[in-house]
């Protein structure tokens, strides 16, 4: 997952626990990016209350952090003895699905593995971005430009040619075809970011002629394009800063601007999968999908991002049985999905394979991607769309918001809203208009002074110092913090699996997004 909190900066609840000073590493600073919204979790909500108290035993008491610190050490130890990762294509991820498997069997489910087979697409060596003409320059990797995900390969020395740049703003270059009339065929196209897709972008310039396409970043965005192509371009591609790409652009406008740039990567079909367990109990026609992504990248063991997950969805699924059958009234379908650090490709396997017939069975979808960043904060899924950032959510999604809303003030914890923008499994949930919600606490983003007053930690620094990097590791987890996030998980799940009124009148309808369905991320990538 590469996330970034969003939203406007409101007022703090002023019951903020001491005890929640992040621990960890040492930070490092990042881009800035906004703040994300705090709230007072005891905000009052125009949403009913989602049910009576259980009849049986709190899940949130059943389950303890020491059952998710047992998982988290399993999942480091399988990173640590197979090349140090958890990536899907690797055996660290095969090992992964069999040890989540061999929990729930053991735990009583019948645990189904399905496969799929997802466009695989690596850098085997660094990718270079040089200017050669009418001056030279060379630029760094990571901080002047990073190559595109699904770029093709090559290498490129050719004019540059601007196109339909805009003097201001984000513009629209290169998303008609008519930004390429007089294109020089072997050029190199610069482009801004802005508008359309990428995609769109780079297959308008192949057909114009382009040997490579160069899509810098918008005004006001700081760093290089971290974005993906979606499938591999027959062309390389890559995304330097907006203030390279000014100066580029600038060098473009008076002539004789040439570049040289390579690509080195290699691409194929590569298989992963994704584990689905369902209680025994309770109605398979209105089903609560709790889901964690299972994967790592392959810099690291992922074990922020996402065993904590991952392993906190493990913990309530061995404990969900010890509840009556009052509280499983509806089926709870636990799901680890592979591939998310592709671009969310087994979370879309799943829900795109269903019927509609079955993904009207769906009521809901819960999801849990990162829950112990050591200088993190608590972001809940924003429901309600009160930010007014991001995509709106399914109708219904604010009624899950509340719930978790609900359990946090009950223990006087602040809460932040986070936006459905696309970064994390959510997102083919929310596509086919299924209610969705759930808690994540920060990647890469910067803490604000705000925040850092609500949840302890350090202002100015990222929320995850080692987000995607070698050091995520048992070490980077704030413990505190994913314990209380552990038990929200477990009450949500519980208060949902025995009724979802608030959510959706306890009968599934066709679902329908109240907008169409537009996110800027796709998993770890930007889209457009």
């Amino acid at each position: 997952m590469r996330k970034l909190l969003t939203g406007a900066a409101v007022a703090l609840s002023a019951a903020v626990p001491g005890a929640l000073a992040a621990v960890g590493p040492g930070a490092h600073e990042v881009p800035s990016r906004p703040a994300p919204a705090l709230r007072a979790a005891s905000a009052a909500q125009a949403l009913p209350a989602p049910q009576a108290p259980p009849a049986g035993p709190e899940l949130a008491s059943l389950v303890e952090l020491k059952d998710v610190q047992r998982h988290l050490s399993a999942f480091q130890q399988i990173a640590d003895y197979n090349g140090g990762n958890r990536a899907v294509g690797g055996q660290g991820f095969a090992v992964s699905v069999r040890y989540v498997v061999g929990r729930l069997t053991k735990a009583g489910f019948k645990p189904k593995v399905q496969r799929f087979t997802f466009p695989y697409w690596r850098e085997r060596s660094k990718p270079v971005l040089a200017r050669v003409a009418p001056s030279r320059a060379s630029y760094a990797v990571g901080t002047d430009f990073l190559t595109f995900a699904y770029s093709g390969a090559g290498q490129v020395t050719a004019p540059v040619q601007a196109v339909d740049l805009p003097p201001s703003g984000e513009g629209t270059s290169g998303c008609e075809s008519g930004d390429f009339a007089g294109f020089r065929k072997g050029s190199i196209a610069l482009m801004q970011r802005g508008t359309c897709s990428f995609a769109t972008k780079v297959a308008k310039a192949k057909a114009a002629g382009a040997a490579a396409a160069v899509i810098y970043n918008k005004p006001g965005e700081k760093g290089p394009v971290n974005g993906t192509v979606e499938k591999v371009a027959p062309i390389p591609v890559v995304g330097p800063s907006y203030k390279v790409g000014a100066e580029l652009a600038k060098a473009a406008k008076k002539g004789g601007l040439k570049l040289r740039l390579k690509t080195d990567a290699v691409h194929g079909k590569r298989s992963a999968s994704n584990v689905i367990a369902d209680t025994r109990r309770g109605r398979a026609g209105n089903v609560v999908v709790a889901g964690a992504h299972l994967d790592s990248v392959p810099a690291g063991p992922g074990i922020n991002d996402n065993a904590t997950g991952a392993a906190a969805l493990l913990a309530v699924a061995e404990k969900i049985g010890k509840l009556p059958a009052r509280d499983l009234r509806n089926r709870v379908r636990f799901a680890w999905w592979g591939a998310e650090e592709e671009g969310l490709v087994g979370s879309t396997h799943y829900v795109t394979s269903l019927s509609a017939a079955e993904r009207g069975r769906i009521a809901l979808d819960l999801n849990f991607d990162m829950l112990g960043s050591p200088n993190g904060t608590r972001a809940v899924y924003d429901g309600d769309h009160s930010t007014h950032v991001g995509t709106v959510p399914p109708a219904g999604s604010g009624a899950i918001e509340k719930v978790f809303r609900d359990y946090f003030a009950g223990r006087r914890l602040p809460v932040t809203q986070t936006p459905f923008d696309g970064r994390s499994d959510y997102g083919p949930f929310v596509a086919k208009g299924i209610p969705s919600g759930g808690i994540e606490t920060g990647a890469e983003g910067v803490k604000t002074a705000a925040e850092a007053k609500a949840y302890g930690g350090r202002a100015g620094k990222a929320y995850d110092p080692c987000y995607h990097a070698k050091c995520d590791r048992m070490k980077n987890v704030d413990l505190k913090l994913l314990g209380t996030n552990v038990g929200g998980v477990a009450y949500a799940v519980q208060r949902l699996a025995a009724s979802t009124l608030p959510v959706n009148g306890e009968a599934r309808v066709a679902a329908a997004t109240a907008v169409p369905y537009r996110p800027e991320w796709l998993g770890p990538y930007l889209v457009r």
